[in-house]
């Protein structure tokens, strides 16, 4: 009978601990955090000589990557006057990133990712990100 019950305690005891760390949110979608910002674009000629002009850019594709992963999770484009938002985020730590074009010429693609980090430490909170600035 002691065996018995020292398994039905241990028992217990795991599904306890399964139950609580399966509740455990990853970063991602689900949540009701959000990350808004602004993307800044520096406007050159075609050699980068003169700059043209800079403003909040529209219509640029803004990404986020979800915690650790490899590729980007989900992606928005910026409205007419630069901000982009993420909505529905749990807490964690995401990357956000735009391709500019490469003043230094040294990306055989000519483009270059801007990125930032982001941590979103409290539920129902909205973080403004620093402006993503580009090179077009």
């Amino acid at each position: 009978m002691k065996i018995t019950s020292a398994l039905r305690g241990i028992a217990l005891f795991l599904f306890v601990v399964v139950l609580f760390t399966s509740c455990e949110k990853e970063e991602g979608e689900g949540g009701t955090g959000t990350i808004e910002g602004r993307v800044y674009a520096l406007n050159y000629n075609s050699d980068f000589s003169i700059k043209l002009g800079e403003y909040y850019a529209p219509d640029v594709d803004v990404f986020i990557i979800y915690g650790n992963d490899s590729i980007h999770s989900d992606k928005t484009e910026t409205s007419y006057n630069g901000w982009y938002r993420f909505q529905y985020l749990n807490k964690g730590t995401y990357t956000l990133y735009v391709l500019s074009n490469d003043p230094e010429r040294i990306s055989a693609s000519g483009k270059i990712v801007i990125q930032q980090t982001i941590n979103i430490s409290d539920n129902n909170s909205t973080v403004i990100a620093d402006d993503l600035v580009i090179y077009e």
